[in-house]
Parts: C-alpha cells; structure tokens; sequence
C-alpha cells in the first residue's frame, strides 16, 4: 500500500512514459471564509508513449466526484485510493483527463493553508507544495521532471486579492469574482502556487538593462502593513536582480515578482516560481538587531536565486535536493558578501558563525549522509531538508569555488542555465559545464566531497628552532571514525584552503601574511613558511575557504584564548569561536572552560549576529553540557554577566538589545526576577532600551516559566496584544508554567488533542520544554515513547516532525533515557522517517552525558 509515498522507481517508470503539456486547474474559493473543502477541477493533457500504457496521478482530498479519462466516465471507487487516481487504457500520443474533486483548506502549513487572523477576522490563504503537496489541491504528476503549463482560474470573495505564478489579471466578472491566470511557463508542480485574501499590498518594479522591467510586489495582512519595511525588502531584492543576472548572464526567467509574507508558514520561506512565499515573522512588529536584517536578507536573495537554480532549471529527483539548496544558499551569502550597496559584507562571517556550525552538527549524529544523498521516496526527502543539504552543501560549494575559481564557475553556471533553461538536470550535468570552463578533472572531487560522509580534522605541525623561527610546517589531515549507525567510511579528501599568519600589534591580531594551497592525505608539507619567525597565531582555513573542523596548535590556542576578542577581523573571530564550540560539544573543551572563554572576549565582539549565537550556545552548554553539581553555579556566573553587559551595552544599540534578551532567558534569583518584573512594568527604566511588544512577552515569559507570574498577566499582556502573535506568545507562556497541570494541559492539546494549527502547536511545544524545569518533565520520556508512532502514522508531516523532534525527552540526560530510546527503536518498528529524527535526538543526550563527564573531570 503506497498510501501518500512514492518511490524513485516509481517516478522514472512514470516519467518514461510521460510527457505533460499542461493542467488548467479551476478553485471555487468562495467559501474560504467558512473554511472546510473547496471545489477543484483539474484538465490535464498528457501524452503517453505506449498504447495501452496503465499509469497513475496524485490527488489527496476527502472526495472525488468524477474521473473522466480520453472522454470516459471512471467509477471513483475503482480508481481512487491510496492518495492515487489509477489511468488506465491509455491512448498512445495525446491524452486529457478531467478531475473533480473537493479539496480540504488546511492548518499545517501544507496544501492550501487557511488563517483567519484575529485583528479583522478575515481568512488568509496560501499554498505551500513542496514536497509532495500540490496534490492537495490539484490531481498532479507529482514529481519534478514531469513539467507542464499551469492555468488556473479561481472563484474569490470579493474584495479579495488572488496571486498566483502569472500575473494577477482583472477579475473577469466582478459579480462572480472569477480570475484567470495566463498560463504559466514550463516549470514543476512544487513551485506552483496560489495566494488569496484581503491581503495589503506594494508594488513597484526593478528597471534591467535594455529595457528590461519586472513588476515587483509585496503583500502582507493589513494588520501588519504599518510593520512592512517595503522600501528596504525591494532594496535587498533589486540588489539580488542586478547581482544574479550579471553572474547569471540570464535574465530573470519569469513575468512578475512577488514577495508574499504569510501567516504559520512552517520554512523561512519558499521559492515559487515568481510568487515566493516567505514567513510573515520576517515583517518586524518590535525592534530587531541588524543580525535579524541579515537573515530576512539572505532569505529573500536565496529565494531569488532559486528563480534560476530550481525553477528555471530543476533536479529530474529529489537525491539532488542538496544542489538546489546549496546553490541558493551559496549565491545568497556571495551577493550579500559582493554585491555594490550590499549592506552586510561580513556575510561570511555569519555563514560560518550559523550555517558551518548548523552543518558540523549535523555531519557528527547517527545519521549523517552524503551531500548527494540516496532519496529512495518521499518519505526520505521530507526529512532531508537538513544542515548537510544546505549547510555542508553550500560550503562544499563555497570549496569548490576555491577549487575552480569564482570566474570559471560563474561561467560553468552560465553555460548550464543556457543549456537546460525550463527543463530538468542531474549532478553531472553541472558538473561537466564547470570541468570545460575550469580545465578541471571534477571526477575524484565529487566522489571524495559528495559521496561520502563525515567531516575531515585539519591540525598544524609546527617545528620551531630556539630562536622561533619556523623548521618544518605541515598540515595534518585527519578523518574520524563515522558516528555509530552511519554508513560509510571516513575519508581524507583534498582541501583548497588558506593559511593565515597573525601577530598583536598594540594589542590587536593583525593578519601579516597569507597562503592559499591545495593540501590532500594525511600530511601535507608547506615549505613556503619555513624559515619565518613564528607567530603568534597560525589559523588553517583562514577565510573559511573549506569544510573541516581546525584545531590550533598549542602557541596559537594559547594566545587565541587570551585575545580572541582581539582579532581586527570578524571572521577569523568566528573561526576561532566556531572551533571553541565543537571543541565543547566534543568534550574537548570543559563547558566551564568555555564560559570562562567567552565571558573574556564576547565584550569585545562587535558582530551581533556572532554575540546572539554565543548568548544561545552558552545557554545551550549550561543546561545540557555542564556537570550537574556545577551547572546552578554556572548559570549564576552567566547570568550576573548578563546584566553587567545589559547595564554597560551603549544605549539603543543592537547589542543593548540581544543583552536584554539574553538576560530575560536566564534570570533566575529573586532579585534578577524582581528587576525583570519592574522593566516588564516599567517601574525600572535602563537608557534607550524600548520595553516594547516582543520584548515585553519575552520578559513575561521568563517570569511566568519561574512562577513570579501567572495566567492573569497573560490575560492582561494579551489584551495588550490581541494579534496571531500575541496568541502565540500566551500559548507559549501558558505551556512554561511550573505546575504540573499546567504541562499535563500543554501535552493534552499537542499530543491528544491534534488540532492545533502549525505555528500555535510549536509555540506550545516551545513552552512545553523550559530548560530549568527537568524534573517536572521527566515523568513525559515514557508518555513521549507511548504516543509518538500513532502521532507520527496518524498526523501530517510538518505537525508530526514537531512531536517527533520538540517533544523528545532531550532535557532528561541519563542512561535511562538512551536506554528508553533503545528499546523503542528495538520494538516499535518506526518508518525510517520517524527512526532517523528519534535517533538524532538520541545522540544529542548521548553527546550531552560525554560533555559532562569531561566538564566534571575539570574540576578534579
């Protein structure tokens, strides 16, 4: 029984026998307001390569009316089930098929998503397709290689504004409200897409060269529009058009480009083609750091260049998933990095301070893949949307560009958009246009870089004589065994990277020389820095060039601990602190040894994007990898620091800000707690900090979590904010109480209940697990393995994976729960989906334990 999956083998029968030209999809919306299911009737003409032929489409709804095959009436109940309307008999050359159905709006961010937003009480609708979604709404050849032309037409309440692929035309008949899309280009089913509701509105256009102009849009719900910081979105993204199609030397491919922020969107955001959706938290009702500017900015660039890479050009499956995320994180990062105007050109600082920690953890738990990884079905993709595919991917990417040259890929990128524009392609394909622009052999690359897992240790080995002038340098390469249950074995593969030699001149770690080589097997030989005098730090992968863990040599760490706030540079900074971190979830650094590290050089750090992450990773390292006995002393130390920096942060600034967050997170004495209920109350004022919505809900959420605060403040701050967010916000604080009843209520309404929407089932679960509540949760490790098959076999993906992953007794480090998680995996028999995501949490406790043992063993 196949009910919602669909293997790579069935997809290449379909696709060999297949050729689809196009769907015309009707939607009567009429009714969106009432919600439940709405008509949807899909034409699609195909053609079949053999008479006779028996195939199948995807279509998940509650009921079908009518199947009508080459003008034959079906009987519904023998052709539809399992999520499949079987066609059989099929005409060789042309075929139509006509499907009517009533499709189902839905709360979980996938298919056709309906909100009604609680500040004019209006429904807002939006698609979200990939992966296997579009069949939710339409009957579909759900697959990437099988492109047609998409025309929808589409039945709204007036008043509306429906968006989709192609331009938004006049309504045909105002009376009826009937839009009728021109059809679209030959692009995939997932990045279709159909956006409606009163939505608010901006347009304006991006203005190319040779005439070339793009009608730009963006589009929020009213009670947002005073948040929408349009001129800046349209800034960023007419950077991201000039950057693309100049190193693209293609045009952008689509008629329009629309930008739609949207309520409960489960991703950042998605890459439809010329209607992307992108989550509406991204529209900022409180004041943020420049770091959140950042990320909104690389969201928005990243979902353009998939324009090109994805939509333009797509993977034939799903196994080169990694290519299109890659490519898109990669081109993003570098027109941010490169781009004239571009206002964050340390976009490789943060790369390397968020996605390369992102995919070093990931590339270390049990299971860890190839970039190109084997994508067997669906249900394989749908949990593969990981740190590797697109963290390691774009880093590997950002090798590769060392390896060939930026100007040679470039052209190699040209050359593959020329030669596959509108249809579909594999590894090789791109591959084999950047060998004839590079002159590069990319066989022995791929296979060492894609092929393979795990992550590569570069060490220095330094010789020194008496007088510190340099004797013998190397580069030790070294590949760690593979974590337990990983398949594959290490490999030592060929490295691009550069050497940095620093020294301190008044006080500061000033880069004085640096060396780019190409380093392969376990030891290479740098003669080029014999017979230099020493310096004071030697960093390998200076410029974050390549994908390795970097360990200093003993000279250097001690001077990096000493100064590592000192570096001129924002990048080397990251590195050195990037290293830091996977030294402590490695065990290698004591988790007090760490905090001492960071509260020596964090004052120093001028990059906020680096200062938030090491908020969140020392937080991380006192609730899970400190020793018990010392962790309340820990959080002491850490917190006190918080309000030192709070106090002492210049007023307004970003780094004012993220301290009064980081404060909020860990305030734990009475006194700490009292002064956060006076700022909350305003009773207590710090110079240029604005106590405004987000951070009074922060604030609120600490001092109900500790049981200062209780359900009549909730009540009060949300009628203070009586938005989506706000009921958010006070689902999530409801969840943090201390009580029992409270968790018992939480857990009810996620687990046994299941009719949360998205977004109000995650802000539960992110109240549900507070990091100084351990005790009070411990009894949930046996609910959580009594209940998680039957969530994960009864629920959709998207709320499922939340369960799955949110609710995990990870908080609970002890033999006993690795034991526990054994045991389930030993008899529940779970799906490989659902086994992988309980064994990645496995892992963190099992790191987790390891990190303590090596915390307290510092202390003896």
């Amino acid at each position: 029984m196949p009910g919602t999956n669909l293997t790579r083998e069935e997809a290449q029968q379909r696709a060999k026998l297949l050729t689809v030209d196009s769907y015309e999809i009707e939607l009567d919306l009429g009714g969106a307001q009432e919600g439940g299911t709405y008509r949807s009737v899909t034409t699609v003409r195909f053609q079949s390569a053999e008479a006779g032929a028996a195939t199948f489409i995807d279509l998940v709804a509650p009921s079908v009316h009518e199947v009508v095959l080459n003008g034959e009436t079906l009987d519904v109940a023998a052709v539809f089930r399992d999520s499949r309307i079987a066609l059989e008999h099929l005409a060789a050359g042309d075929n139509e098929l006509r499907v009517v159905a009533d499709c189902a709006y839905t709360n979980t961010g996938e298919g056709l998503h309906r909100f009604v937003d609680p500040v004019d009480e209006q429904a807002y609708l939006y698609t979200q397709f990939e992966v296997p979604d579009a069949r939710r709404v339409f009957a579909s050849f759900e697959q990437p290689d099988l492109k047609a032309t998409f025309r929808f037409t589409v039945t709204a309440p007036e008043g509306w504004t429906v968006i989709s692929n192609s331009p938004t035309p006049a309504p045909e008949d105002v009376k009826d409200n009937v839009w009728r899309f021109e059809p679209t280009p030959r692009i995939s089913t997932y990045i279709t897409a159909l956006i409606a509701g009163p939505y608010h509105a901006v347009h304006s256009s991006y203005e190319g060269k040779d005439g070339q102009s793009v009608p730009l849009g963006i589009y929020c719900r009213p009670s947002l529009a005073e948040f929408l910081d349009a001129d800046a979105i349209f800034e960023v993204t007419r950077q991201g058009f000039d950057w693309f199609q100049e190193k693209f030397a293609y045009d952008y491919p689509f008629a329009k480009y629309d930008q739609l922020f949207v309520p409960e969107f489960n991703a950042g955001a998605m890459e439809n083609a010329g209607a992307v959706t992108i989550r509406d938290q991204y529209v900022f009702r409180s004041k943020v750091t420049d770091a959140a500017y950042e990320v909104r900015a690389e969201t928005i660039l990243h979902e353009l260049a998939h324009m090109w890479f994805g939509d333009l050009v797509t993977m034939e499956w799903w196994n080169d998933l990694w290519l299109n995320e890659s490519f898109a994180t990669y081109t993003s990062i570098a027109c941010q990095a490169y781009a004239e105007g571009s206002k964050w050109p340390h976009a490789w600082t943060t790369f390397a301070n968020s996605m390369k920690t992102w995919a070093y953890r990931q590339d270390q738990l049990p299971s860890t893949h190839p970039i190109m990884a084997d994508i067997r079905d669906l249900d394989d993709v749908l949990v593969n949307f990981d740190g590797i595919t697109y963290a390691k991917g774009a880093s590997v990417l950002k090798q590769l560009v060392a390896y060939v040259g930026m100007d040679a890929f470039f052209k190699g990128v040209q050359a593959y958009f020329k030669a596959h524009a509108f249809g579909n392609t594999r590894l090789s394909d791109l591959l084999g246009a950047l060998e004839e622009t590079s002159g590069r052999d990319l066989t022995a690359w791929s296979k060492a870089w894609l092929e393979t897992a795990g992550i590569n240790v570069l060490r220095p080995e330094i010789e020194t004589d008496a007088q510190g002038v340099i004797t013998a340098f190397g580069v030790r390469q070294e590949a760690p065994a593979l974590p337990a249950g990983a398949k594959g074995e290490p490999v030592l593969r060929p490295h691009r990277i550069a050497i940095g030699l620093y020294d301190l001149r008044d006080g500061l770690l000033t880069r004085t020389d640096r060396i780019e080589l190409d380093i392969d097997g376990g030891l290479t030989q740098v003669p080029e820095l014999v017979g230099r005098a020493r310096p004071a730090v030697v960093l390998l992968n200076d410029d974050d060039l390549s994908y390795a863990k970097v360990r200093l040599d003993e000279v250097s760490l001690a001077n990096v601990t000493a100064h590592l706030g000192d570096f001129t540079e924002s990048l080397p900074r990251a590195l050195c602190w990037a290293s830091a971190w996977d030294m402590t979830r490695d065990g290698e650094l004591a988790t007090r040894d760490y905090l001492s590290l960071v509260l020596s050089g964090i004052g120093k750090e001028s990059d906020i994007g680096v200062v938030q992450s090491l908020h969140r990773q020392v937080k991380l390292a006192l609730d899970l990898y400190a020793d018990p006995a010392w962790r309340e002393q820990g959080l002491a130390t850490w917190t006190e620091a918080t309000l030192e920096h709070l106090r002492a942060a210049a007023p307004g600034s970003d780094h004012q800000l993220a301290w009064a967050r980081a404060f909020a997170a860990t305030a734990r004495t009475e006194g700490q707690l009292t002064y956060l209920s006076a700022l909350l109350d305003g009773s207590a004022e710090i110079e240029g900090l604005v106590v405004d919505t987000e951070l009074r809900w922060a604030f609120l959420e600490r001092l109900v979590a500790t049981g200062v605060a209780g359900e009549a403040a909730i009540e009060a701050e949300l009628e203070r904010d009586a938005t989506a967010a706000g009921q958010r916000h006070a689902a999530t604080a409801r969840a943090a109480r201390p009580t029992a009843d409270a968790k018992a209520q939480a857990w009810a309404s996620v687990v046994e209940s299941g009719d949360l929407p998205n977004a109000v089932q995650e802000a539960v679960i992110g109240g549900f697990v507070q990091s100084d509540q351990a005790e009070l949760l411990a009894p949930y490790t046996e609910k959580y393995f009594a209940s998680v098959k039957e969530v994960w076999d009864t629920r959709s993906h998207e709320i499922a994976q939340q369960v799955a992953v949110g609710l995990y007794p990870s908080l609970q480090v002890s033999r006993a729960t690795l034991d526990a998680t054994d045991a389930w995996l030993a008899s529940a028999e779970p799906n490989a989906g659902l086994r992988r995501l309980v064994s990645e949490a496995r892992a963190g406790v099992e790191r987790a334990l390891k990190a303590r043992a090596a915390d307290a063993a510092a202390a003896s």
